[in-house]
């Protein structure tokens, strides 16, 4: 029997409920937490607007980005393309996104707007006039089209479109997927790795890219062509590669794509190479062979004249700084442009006059955009606290989305003191909250080395009062906390609901330089639970508003994976624990998790490094626990497989120890429908409430 109880109630009733009562209650969908005032309900935090993808007119006069909306009764987020002049002026929506309309793009000449949208019953390339009125279908393929760039002569668009590789026509694709779905057999073979991508299984499927050749109406015309005709090779990437894996020259002669081609191995390798191929079709060049290690964000110059890249330095080592790549266009006369950086860049453009590069990287809990030379490779920093995305720069106006824990993205143009925001989404919703300002610390860590965290005092915090504490663990382990705005461990869920928050950037963190980040590898559950204990120790010592004898410890994916070491290693400070999609036995996930490669986090396979792998799996000390734990998981995880969590459960359930399960079916790593998210975190809030109550 399941129960749909009041928020109020339910927090009374798992205050005393014995065990056999907590497991069956059931999550009540819609139902919202009220914080504190000025604090930011779980509900508004899911409504709000989320801005991304910004994209210059090419006379850098207008900005087209990307707002995502929340439908909250069909529980699922919704896209829009708005305008804004960069002059200044009230942004708009445009009346092409009514039936949905994501991936804006502007053609050469800034006449007419290219988007992604489903109105016809599958993802296709769309067109409209730069007011963005009226909307004309350009492609109807038999299979979805992933992503795509337009031509710059404007008269064809380079299409992403997942095919089986034997298949010599769209249709071929389409039919086989029909008759797979008709078939009342449900036996699948497979023959090797990847399995399963995320949160699906493997089917097949391609990602390539097409050349879909454009009439003098704009309209596409006959077939498109397969550039990677008979390649065993994703573009991009699978199962969330964006775009950014393929360029096309500025003369539109030629596509330049980042990939793998390693066929069986390609599973326990993270290699990839730039390829070279010609719109008209021929054979791939290979432009990074002798790179062991991944090269990607390939991007030409304005000019046409040379192209950039980011590689990285060696191959399988997560958190591997890149170095930032310069050649001629056909990618002769590679160099290193900067190879002292002690940073690692994750994205990259041009500027629109072609003398200097754009990079965003991770830099002591932010996320910067850096300028650097393209002739000498000096870099500088455009960006101070936040984090910047989406950077794109033309007609000498530069522009990008930047967010903070104070607030969720906005469009900027401009940077430093000249920083300028042209849009002012969730201004109501922002205005009614008085959200606490993240005091930064750092102590000694690991090897005396300093560590950097944040604190969080909850809202309305009065002098002399003293509150209940949630630590969030980062997972990863190499994805740091950054000062961003985040939609799944959102601090202010937390301080809103009257905890004060502390949050640590471990050993292992990007950002702090590739020794920091490298001093995790082989060492999960030992240096980071240093870092974590020091760091509570230091954030007690300086804020003795927090009362430290009324704390939860929270965290997911590997932060999960340390709360349950935590449970068995460092249970003394805690009243709760939370684990969401949490490892409990180190060697079985790294041989189900979908990504082959991820051993060498332990240095090598389980069967050869089994002592350093029980040395660091968490449910080799399960006879250690004490503390209640709260678990949650969902069915389409593969990342770390639902099979964790109930390993986790099962043996808190044995020892007799307070826990409860929730188990959310239809959703992956992540909480992402908005309903979902609402009961998940709310299940998160009672818990923490319950232990955390004053006696």
């Amino acid at each position: 029997m399941h129960f749909r109880l009041s928020t109020a109630f339910f927090a009374l009733a798992l205050a005393a409920a014995p065990a056999v009562t907590l497991a069956q209650a059931a999550s009540p969908s819609g139902v919202d937490v009220q914080p504190v005032p000025g604090g930011l309900s779980l509900r508004a935090l899911a409504m709000m607007e989320r801005v991304s993808d910004p994209r210059l007119s090419p006379d850098g006069r207008q900005v087209l980005y990307s707002v995502r909306t929340t439908d909250w009764e069909g529980n699922r987020g919704v896209n829009a393309l708005w305008l804004v002049d960069v002059a200044g002026g009230v942004p708009r929506r445009l009346a092409i996104s009514d039936g949905g309309a994501s991936s804006g793009r502007w053609s050469a000449d800034g006449s007419t707007i290219y988007f992604l949208s489903s109105r016809g019953g599958s993802n296709q390339v769309w067109r409209a006039d730069a007011d963005g009125m009226s909307a004309v279908q350009l492609t109807r393929l038999p299979v979805d089209v992933g992503a795509f760039r337009v031509s710059p002569s404007g008269d064809a668009l380079i299409l992403s479109l997942p095919v089986f590789v034997d298949c010599e026509t769209l249709q071929c694709t389409r039919d086989r997927i029909e008759a797979e779905a008709r078939t009342p057999e449900t036996v699948a073979g497979y023959d090797r790795l990847p399995l399963r991508q995320f949160d699906r299984w493997n089917d097949g499927r391609r990602q390539h890219l097409f050349l879909q050749p454009l009439n003098g109406s704009g309209l596409a015309d006959g077939p498109p062509n397969d550039l990677m005709a008979g390649v065993d090779a994703d573009v991009p990437s699978q199962p969330q590669g964006t775009e950014d894996a393929f360029v096309v020259s500025p003369d539109g002669r030629a596509i330049v794509y980042s990939t793998q081609t390693q066929g069986a191995g390609e599973a326990f390798t993270n290699n990839a190479d730039l390829f070279r191929v010609a719109v008209e079709g021929g054979p791939a060049i290979n432009l990074t062979d002798d790179n062991a290690a991944p090269d990607f964000a390939p991007a030409f110059s304005p000019d046409g004249r040379r192209l950039a890249w980011l590689a990285g330095r060696r191959e399988n080592v997560g958190g591997d700084q890149a170095r930032l790549m310069i050649a001629e266009a056909d990618g002769s006369n590679a160099r290193v442009l900067v190879d002292d950086w002690d940073r690692g860049p994750g994205s990259l453009t041009w500027s629109s006059d072609g003398r200097n590069l754009l990079a965003t990287a991770s830099d002591e809990g932010q996320n910067r955009l850096f300028r650097i030379d393209a002739r000498t490779g000096e870099v500088s920093p455009l960006t101070g606290r936040g984090a910047a995305s989406g950077v794109e720069s033309r007609a000498g106006v530069l522009v990008y989305a930047h967010d903070s824990f104070a607030a969720p993205a906005q469009i900027l143009t401009g940077t430093g003191d000249a920083a300028r925001a042209l849009t002012a989404h969730n201004a109501e919703a922002l205005g009614a909250l008085a959200l606490p300002d993240a005091q930064a610390f750092t102590f000694a860590g690991w090897n005396g080395e300093p560590v950097h965290g944040w604190v969080f005092q909850p809202v309305g915090h009065r002098d002399g009062q003293t509150h209940p504490a949630v630590y969030l663990i980062h997972g990863g382990p190499k994805s740091p906390w950054t000062e961003s705005w985040s939609y799944r461990w959102n601090p202010h869920t937390y301080t809103s609901a009257g905890y004060a928050v502390v949050m640590v950037n471990f050993h292992g963190s990007p950002g702090y330089g590739q020794a920091f980040t490298d001093a995790i590898n082989d060492h999960w559950g030992d240096r980071p639970l240093e870092d974590l204990q020091k760091g509570w120790e230091a954030a007690l010592a300086a804020n003795p508003w927090i009362d430290g004898d009324r704390a939860c410890a929270l965290g997911a994916s590997y932060g999960g994976y340390m709360v349950n070491m935590i449970a068995g290693k460092w249970n003394g400070p805690w009243d709760c624990l939370v684990n969401h999609a949490g490892v409990f036995d180190v060697p079985q996930l790294m041989n189900a998790m979908d990504i082959g490669n991820f051993i060498w986090e332990f240095g090598g396979p389980s069967w050869e490094r089994m002592e350093l792998y029980r040395r660091f799996s968490p449910g080799d000390f399960v006879s250690d626990w004490e503390k209640p734990m709260l678990v949650l998981h969902g069915s389409r995880d593969f990342r770390v497989p639902l099979e964790q969590g109930l390993a986790t459960f099962s043996a808190l359930q044995r020892e007799g120890i307070p826990s409860r399960f929730v188990h959310v079916p239809d959703e992956n790593h992540w909480i992402l429908k908005p309903r979902n998210w609402v009961d998940w975190q709310r299940e998160i809030l009672d818990w923490t409430a319950r232990w955390t109550a004053e006696p």
